[in-house]
Protein backbone atom coordinates (compact mmCIF):
# COMPACT_ATOMS: atom_id res chain seq x y z
CA UNK A 1 0.00 0.00 0.00
CA UNK A 2 1.41 3.39 -1.03
CA UNK A 3 1.79 6.35 1.26
CA UNK A 4 -1.15 8.19 -0.32
CA UNK A 5 -3.57 5.30 0.23
CA UNK A 6 -2.36 4.82 3.81
CA UNK A 7 -2.87 8.48 4.62
CA UNK A 8 -6.39 8.37 3.24
CA UNK A 9 -7.48 5.64 5.64
CA UNK A 10 -8.07 8.04 8.55
CA UNK A 11 -8.59 11.71 9.22
CA UNK A 12 -4.92 12.55 9.46
CA UNK A 13 -5.63 16.25 8.99
CA UNK A 14 -7.04 16.42 12.51
CA UNK A 15 -3.97 14.65 13.83
CA UNK A 16 -1.69 17.02 11.90
CA UNK A 17 -3.50 20.00 13.39
CA UNK A 18 -3.14 18.59 16.89
CA UNK A 19 0.57 17.92 16.29
CA UNK A 20 1.02 21.51 15.18
CA UNK A 21 -0.53 22.73 18.43
CA UNK A 22 1.78 20.46 20.45
CA UNK A 23 4.84 20.99 18.25
CA UNK A 24 7.25 22.08 20.98
CA UNK A 25 6.66 19.22 23.45
CA UNK A 26 6.60 16.77 20.53
CA UNK A 27 9.95 18.09 19.36
CA UNK A 28 11.45 17.90 22.85
CA UNK A 29 10.17 14.38 23.39
CA UNK A 30 11.24 13.27 19.93
CA UNK A 31 14.72 14.68 20.41
CA UNK A 32 15.09 12.92 23.77
CA UNK A 33 13.93 9.65 22.22
CA UNK A 34 16.30 10.08 19.27
CA UNK A 35 19.30 10.64 21.54
CA UNK A 36 18.31 7.67 23.70
CA UNK A 37 18.01 5.39 20.68
CA UNK A 38 21.34 6.58 19.30
CA UNK A 39 23.04 5.91 22.62
CA UNK A 40 21.45 2.45 22.78
CA UNK A 41 22.44 1.66 19.19
CA UNK A 42 25.99 2.82 19.92
CA UNK A 43 26.20 0.60 22.99
CA UNK A 44 24.87 -2.41 21.09
CA UNK A 45 27.30 -1.79 18.26
CA UNK A 46 30.34 -1.39 20.48
CA UNK A 47 29.49 -4.03 23.08
CA UNK A 48 28.00 -6.76 20.92
CA UNK A 49 27.85 -6.34 17.14
CA UNK A 50 31.44 -5.29 16.43
CA UNK A 51 33.06 -7.82 18.86
CA UNK A 52 30.92 -10.56 17.32
CA UNK A 53 31.86 -9.53 13.79
CA UNK A 54 35.55 -9.37 14.70
CA UNK A 55 35.33 -12.75 16.39
CA UNK A 56 33.91 -14.40 13.30
CA UNK A 57 35.80 -12.56 10.59
CA UNK A 58 38.50 -10.47 12.22
CA UNK A 59 38.80 -6.79 11.32
CA UNK A 60 37.38 -7.54 7.88
CA UNK A 61 34.19 -8.78 9.55
CA UNK A 62 33.76 -5.47 11.35
CA UNK A 63 34.33 -3.61 8.10
CA UNK A 64 31.71 -5.69 6.32
CA UNK A 65 29.22 -5.13 9.15
CA UNK A 66 29.65 -1.37 9.10
CA UNK A 67 29.52 -1.33 5.31
CA UNK A 68 26.29 -3.32 5.25
CA UNK A 69 24.74 -1.06 7.88
CA UNK A 70 25.76 2.01 5.89
CA UNK A 71 24.27 0.56 2.70
CA UNK A 72 20.96 -0.18 4.44
CA UNK A 73 20.81 3.38 5.81
CA UNK A 74 21.69 4.82 2.40
CA UNK A 75 18.92 2.87 0.69
CA UNK A 76 16.47 3.83 3.44
CA UNK A 77 17.30 7.53 3.11
CA UNK A 78 16.95 7.39 -0.67
CA UNK A 79 13.62 5.56 -0.40
CA UNK A 80 12.28 8.12 2.09
CA UNK A 81 13.23 11.00 -0.19
CA UNK A 82 11.64 9.33 -3.21
CA UNK A 83 8.43 8.60 -1.30
CA UNK A 84 8.13 12.19 -0.08
CA UNK A 85 8.87 13.62 -3.52
CA UNK A 86 6.23 11.40 -5.11
CA UNK A 87 3.43 12.80 -2.95
CA UNK A 88 4.13 16.53 -3.12
CA UNK A 89 1.61 17.64 -5.76
CA UNK A 90 -1.00 20.33 -5.11
CA UNK A 91 -4.02 18.89 -3.33
CA UNK A 92 -2.27 15.64 -2.50
CA UNK A 93 -2.75 14.33 1.00
CA UNK A 94 0.84 14.95 2.11
CA UNK A 95 0.68 18.59 1.01
CA UNK A 96 -2.59 19.04 2.92
CA UNK A 97 -1.06 17.49 6.04
CA UNK A 98 1.88 19.87 5.74
CA UNK A 99 -0.45 22.84 5.47
CA UNK A 100 -2.61 21.77 8.42
CA UNK A 101 0.43 21.21 10.63
CA UNK A 102 2.04 24.52 9.66
CA UNK A 103 -1.16 26.51 10.15
CA UNK A 104 -1.76 25.04 13.61
CA UNK A 105 1.85 25.60 14.62
CA UNK A 106 1.77 29.21 13.48
CA UNK A 107 -1.40 29.87 15.44
CA UNK A 108 -0.10 28.39 18.71
CA UNK A 109 3.69 28.98 18.77
CA UNK A 110 4.82 31.40 21.48
CA UNK A 111 6.98 34.40 20.60
CA UNK A 112 9.78 33.22 22.91
CA UNK A 113 9.87 29.83 21.20
CA UNK A 114 10.10 31.43 17.78
CA UNK A 115 12.89 33.75 18.90
CA UNK A 116 14.87 30.80 20.29
CA UNK A 117 14.50 28.89 17.03
CA UNK A 118 15.38 32.04 15.07
CA UNK A 119 18.78 31.92 16.81
CA UNK A 120 19.22 28.18 16.38
CA UNK A 121 18.47 28.33 12.66
CA UNK A 122 21.67 30.31 12.06
CA UNK A 123 23.63 27.13 12.83
CA UNK A 124 22.50 25.94 9.41
CA UNK A 125 22.97 29.22 7.51
CA UNK A 126 25.16 29.03 4.39
CA UNK A 127 27.50 31.67 5.83
CA UNK A 128 27.90 29.73 9.09
CA UNK A 129 28.56 26.42 7.38
CA UNK A 130 30.90 28.01 4.83
CA UNK A 131 33.00 29.49 7.63
CA UNK A 132 32.93 26.15 9.44
CA UNK A 133 33.93 24.37 6.25
CA UNK A 134 36.96 26.60 5.69
CA UNK A 135 38.14 26.40 9.32
CA UNK A 136 37.82 22.61 9.52
CA UNK A 137 39.47 22.08 6.13
CA UNK A 138 42.44 24.28 7.07
CA UNK A 139 42.78 22.61 10.49
CA UNK A 140 42.77 19.13 8.94
CA UNK A 141 45.28 20.13 6.28
CA UNK A 142 47.56 21.75 8.87
CA UNK A 143 47.47 18.55 10.93
CA UNK A 144 48.49 16.51 7.90
CA UNK A 145 45.07 14.87 7.47
CA UNK A 146 44.98 15.53 3.74
CA UNK A 147 42.57 12.73 2.88
CA UNK A 148 40.10 13.73 5.59
CA UNK A 149 40.39 17.38 4.54
CA UNK A 150 39.61 16.46 0.93
CA UNK A 151 36.68 14.29 1.99
CA UNK A 152 35.34 17.08 4.19
CA UNK A 153 35.48 19.64 1.38
CA UNK A 154 33.86 17.30 -1.15
CA UNK A 155 31.11 16.35 1.30
CA UNK A 156 30.17 19.89 2.32
CA UNK A 157 30.79 21.43 -1.10
CA UNK A 158 29.01 18.66 -2.98
CA UNK A 159 25.88 19.02 -0.89
CA UNK A 160 25.97 22.78 -1.47
CA UNK A 161 25.60 22.01 -5.18
CA UNK A 162 23.17 19.12 -4.83
CA UNK A 163 20.47 20.84 -2.78
CA UNK A 164 19.89 23.84 -5.10
CA UNK A 165 19.68 21.41 -8.02
CA UNK A 166 16.95 19.43 -6.22
CA UNK A 167 15.06 22.63 -5.42
CA UNK A 168 15.03 23.58 -9.09
CA UNK A 169 13.68 20.16 -10.01
CA UNK A 170 10.69 20.27 -7.62
CA UNK A 171 10.05 24.05 -7.43
CA UNK A 172 7.83 23.82 -4.36
CA UNK A 173 6.60 27.19 -3.05
CA UNK A 174 7.46 27.95 0.56
CA UNK A 175 4.77 28.36 3.21
CA UNK A 176 3.87 31.91 4.18
CA UNK A 177 6.19 33.12 6.95
CA UNK A 178 4.95 36.47 8.19
CA UNK A 179 6.30 36.32 11.74
CA UNK A 180 9.05 38.79 10.76
CA UNK A 181 11.93 36.90 12.38
CA UNK A 182 13.39 35.40 9.20
CA UNK A 183 12.70 35.74 5.51
CA UNK A 184 13.73 33.15 2.94
CA UNK A 185 13.53 33.43 -0.86
CA UNK A 186 13.59 30.58 -3.32
CA UNK A 187 11.96 27.19 -3.38
CA UNK A 188 11.13 24.99 -0.42
CA UNK A 189 11.78 21.30 -1.19
CA UNK A 190 14.07 19.94 0.14
CA UNK A 191 15.24 22.07 3.05
CA UNK A 192 18.78 23.28 2.42
CA UNK A 193 19.43 24.09 6.08
CA UNK A 194 18.40 20.55 7.05
CA UNK A 195 20.48 18.76 4.44
CA UNK A 196 23.52 21.00 4.92
CA UNK A 197 23.41 20.59 8.70
CA UNK A 198 23.10 16.82 8.32
CA UNK A 199 26.19 16.72 6.12
CA UNK A 200 28.32 19.26 8.00
CA UNK A 201 27.62 18.16 11.57
CA UNK A 202 27.46 14.51 10.54
CA UNK A 203 30.91 14.81 8.97
CA UNK A 204 32.17 16.52 12.12
CA UNK A 205 30.93 13.54 14.13
CA UNK A 206 32.73 11.21 11.71
CA UNK A 207 35.93 13.23 12.09
CA UNK A 208 35.55 12.99 15.86
CA UNK A 209 35.33 9.20 15.57
CA UNK A 210 38.49 9.18 13.48
CA UNK A 211 40.61 11.70 15.39
CA UNK A 212 39.44 12.02 19.00
CA UNK A 213 39.87 9.62 21.93
CA UNK A 214 37.15 6.99 22.37
CA UNK A 215 35.61 8.82 25.34
CA UNK A 216 34.55 11.65 22.99
CA UNK A 217 32.92 9.46 20.35
CA UNK A 218 29.41 9.08 21.74
CA UNK A 219 29.15 12.71 23.01
CA UNK A 220 30.21 13.94 19.55
CA UNK A 221 27.59 11.75 17.88
CA UNK A 222 24.83 12.89 20.23
CA UNK A 223 25.79 16.56 19.91
CA UNK A 224 25.77 16.33 16.12
CA UNK A 225 22.33 14.68 16.16
CA UNK A 226 20.96 17.35 18.50
CA UNK A 227 22.29 20.18 16.32
CA UNK A 228 20.87 18.67 13.13
CA UNK A 229 17.47 18.11 14.76
CA UNK A 230 17.40 21.63 16.19
CA UNK A 231 18.21 23.25 12.86
CA UNK A 232 15.60 21.16 11.04
CA UNK A 233 12.93 21.92 13.65
CA UNK A 234 13.75 25.63 13.49
CA UNK A 235 12.83 25.70 9.80
CA UNK A 236 9.38 24.33 10.56
CA UNK A 237 8.76 26.50 13.63
CA UNK A 238 9.76 29.61 11.69
CA UNK A 239 7.43 28.49 8.86
CA UNK A 240 10.03 28.84 6.13
CA UNK A 241 9.65 25.13 5.34
CA UNK A 242 7.00 22.46 5.57
CA UNK A 243 7.70 19.43 7.73
CA UNK A 244 8.10 17.22 4.65
CA UNK A 245 10.73 19.64 3.28
CA UNK A 246 12.79 19.08 6.42
CA UNK A 247 12.35 15.31 6.33
CA UNK A 248 13.43 15.31 2.68
CA UNK A 249 16.41 17.50 3.55
CA UNK A 250 17.42 15.06 6.26
CA UNK A 251 17.02 12.16 3.82
CA UNK A 252 19.03 13.71 0.98
CA UNK A 253 21.67 14.97 3.40
CA UNK A 254 21.97 11.57 5.07
CA UNK A 255 22.32 9.84 1.71
CA UNK A 256 25.05 12.24 0.60
CA UNK A 257 26.76 11.98 3.99
CA UNK A 258 26.86 8.19 3.79
CA UNK A 259 28.26 8.34 0.26
CA UNK A 260 30.95 10.79 1.40
CA UNK A 261 31.94 8.73 4.45
CA UNK A 262 31.95 5.53 2.44
CA UNK A 263 34.17 7.14 -0.20
CA UNK A 264 36.63 8.42 2.41
CA UNK A 265 36.78 5.02 4.10
CA UNK A 266 37.35 3.27 0.78
CA UNK A 267 40.13 5.73 -0.10
CA UNK A 268 41.72 5.28 3.33
CA UNK A 269 41.92 1.52 2.90
CA UNK A 270 43.38 1.79 -0.56
CA UNK A 271 45.79 4.68 -0.08
CA UNK A 272 46.98 4.56 3.52
CA UNK A 273 49.61 2.04 4.64
CA UNK A 274 48.27 -0.89 6.66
Amino acid sequence: MGLEAWLLRQDWLTLAGWAGQQALPLFAGGLALLLLLLALAWWLLQAHALPLARGSGGQAGAVWLLGAAGLVMLLGAAALFAELAEHLGDGRRLARLDEAFTAALGAHAHAGTLQAFARLTHLGDPATLTALGVVVALALWWRGQRLLATGWVLAVGGNALLNPALKRIFERVRPEHAQGLVSEPGFSFPSGHSSSSMVAYGMLAYLALRLLPRAWHLPALLLAAALVAAVGASRVFLQVHYASDVLAGFASGAAWLLVAIGSVELARRRLLPR
